[in-house]
């Protein structure tokens, strides 16, 4: 590995931000607000090589929200997805290199505003850029992320494979934190913490699962042998839930306190359902801004210590979460 940047700590953001950071919200659903068309395997990824100034301007939008962490568009950006657009792998490269670049000019730019302005009351942090790892099955767009059900054929090893030169390429480009992003299986959950091992990475990460029955990984695994491989590590400072319904998150929060000493980190989805081989959003229960603003407290109060939305949020729903978490500030 070459030089890697020295990082912001992760821990001073949390404590800057009352003792609970923000997490921006989510991103595809905002880039097609603003009239993206995103029906595709690359997802959001593909406004990577189409609009990237829509990709920088809903990190604004989110920066302007209260986010203090900001993650970036590269979830679904592969190597293997690029090259099966007729990219090149050079070409895939560049394109993860720019998901961490435009996230970081964002934040920049927008911290460099509010310094030069600063507003009487204003609960602003420099926000930190977590550059997103999707898992396998996000690559696969096929639901598998919300099953864990990979197949025979996928080892251990093909997992670190599949992972590896990605996270490299991403290290390189210079985040402050990587967030691997609905792990399905203890399986990968140990592909991601034996590689972050095996490379060395200095740079600070979190692994969050989802969770399709509140009380175990999709696979079916519980989630004490997911974290007991997690908590080994002292390359994750992180772990936790994201794109789970919301109804699930404050009884997950407590099962992870007990499994964990790790920061907990939740950003359900609105409570929607994907349908993943349809390729659609079912009706379904789902949380509003001001249920989010209600619920982030108490998430907080059970012990989480970075909140924020997943699919079908929005920058209004990363506002409510803000205005209720940093109201004692």
């Amino acid at each position: 590995m070459g030089k890697q940047k020295e990082t912001a700590s992760l821990e001073d953001l949390i404590e800057k931000a009352g003792g609970c950071a923000v997490v921006d919200g989510g991103f595809a659903t905002q880039l097609e607000r603003h009239g993206a068309v995103i029906n595709d395997p690359l997802w959001s990824a593909l406004c990577l090589i189409k609009d990237p100034d829509l990709i920088k301007r809903v990190h604004l939008e989110y920066l302007e929200a209260g986010a203090d962490i900001l993650v970036t568009s590269s979830y679904q950006a592969t190597l293997p997805g690029f090259l099966s657009r007729g990219l090149s792998i050079e070409e895939g490269e560049l394109l993860l290199e720019k998901s961490v670049k435009l996230a970081v000019e964002a934040r920049d730019s927008f911290w460099d505003s509010v310094e030069r302005t600063p507003g009487p009351g204003h609960c602003y942090n420099r926000a930190l850029v977590a550059a997103s790892i999707g898992s396998y099955g996000a690559y696969l767009a096929d639901g598998s992320e919300y099953s864990g059900c990979y197949g025979p054929d996928v080892s251990l090893d093909k997992l670190k494979d599949f992972h590896r030169r990605r996270l490299q390429v991403l290290v390189e480009a210079g985040p402050d934190l990587l967030a691997f992003e609905t792990i399905p299986n203890k399986i990968e959950a140990q592909a991601c913490v034996e590689l972050l091992e095996e490379q060395n990475i200095q740079v600070p990460s979190w692994i969050c699962f989802s969770s399709v029955d509140g009380e175990n990984a999709p696979s079916g695994e519980r989630f004490k042998e997911c974290l007991d491989i997690i908590n080994k590590s002292n390359k994750v400072h992180a772990v936790g839930i994201n794109c789970a319904p919301p109804q699930f998150i404050e009884a997950l929060i407590s099962k992870f306190k007990e499994l964990t000493k790790k920061a907990i980190v939740v950003y359900p989805n609105s409570g929607e359902v994907w349908d993943g081989k349809a390729k659609r959003w079912l009706p379904s229960k789902c949380f509003g801004d001001d249920k989010f603003e209600l619920f982030a407290t108490r998430w907080r109060d059970a012990g989480a210590k970075l909140i924020g939305g997943c699919c079908r949020t929005t920058p209004s729903t990363t506002q409510a979460i803000s205005k209720v978490l940093k109201e004692r500030l």
